[in-house]
Parts: structure tokens; sequence; C-alpha cells
């Protein structure tokens, strides 16, 4: 039994070694409360240039979010390219409830905001998020952030 376990650790711990392919942060929101003037940054690196990408926005809010979308305004720095700014209204929910995936009264999104996966150059991306709603600050808003992964091909 324990050589078993043993070799379960070692794939488990062998497996981790590798390249994981996928950027995710996040910023979380003191009180639950997200700010027009609150623009979180982040900041990744590409080496592949010839694998697909995918670009996600990540965003966590409790039930208790009183819309059932959020604006966003998101500005992309690429390498050796100025800001560019694009407003996006983001689905959260319908008449039948949250789109994300709930644990108790927190709901977390994945939303993918390119339809097809992209190559991206060489070198450091940032990526910043603005909320525009009306409401200012935005309630009930836990953490937002960006997740970059290689596509499936």
């Amino acid at each position: 039994m324990k050589k078993v376990l043993f070799f379960l650790l070692l794939a488990v711990l062998s497996s981790s070694c590798g390249s994981i392919d996928v950027y995710e942060k996040t910023k979380a929101f003191d009180q639950q409360s997200w700010g027009e003037t609150d623009r979180p940054s982040f900041v990744f690196s590409v080496t592949d240039t010839i694998s697909l990408y995918n670009i996600f926005v990540v965003l966590r809010h409790t039930d208790a979010y009183h819309f059932n979308n959020i604006w966003l305004n998101i500005t992309t720095i690429a390498p050796g390219d100025t800001a560019l700014t694009q407003q996006l209204n983001l689905t959260l929910g319908n008449t039948k409830g949250w789109l994300g995936a709930a644990m108790d009264d927190i709901i977390e999104h994945r939303i993918l905001i390119i339809s097809n996966p992209v190559h991206l150059k060489k070198g450091n991306y940032t990526f910043m998020l603005q909320q525009t709603m009306r409401e200012n600050p935005l309630q009930n808003i836990l953490n937002a952030g960006m997740r970059v992964e290689k596509a499936v091909q």
C-alpha cells in the first residue's frame, strides 16, 4: 500500500513540473465593491508564438449582485503596440439564473472575449479592466481578472 501511495505522489509531482500553458490572475476588491477608478492591471509574457491562445475575463461575484450583465472597458497593450480599448457587455445571467459556476453564494465566470483563438507576439502583454456600470462603486463583486490559455488544437 505504501508503494502505491509513493508512486501516486511521484506521478502527481512529476506532472506538476511541466509547463502549465495558462496565465490566470485576479484582483480581489475590498468590501466586495469595485469602483470605476479602480483599474486592475495584469501583465504576462508570451514566448510561444506558434500556439493559438484563448483570452478570458474572470469575474467572481456574490449571488446578491444586482445585474445580469457587466459593462467593461478592456485595454490591451501588446508588445510594440499602442493601447487598444474595447467596451464589452458581458452577460452573467438570464431568467433561469447565473451562467457561471456557483459554489454556495459565490459565482465564477470565465468569459471568452475573442471568438476565435489568436496568435500572440513574443513579449509582454498588459490588460487593464475598468467597470463602467451606472452603479459606482459596483457592489457584490469579489474579483476580476484575466485568463490566457493555449487553445486545444
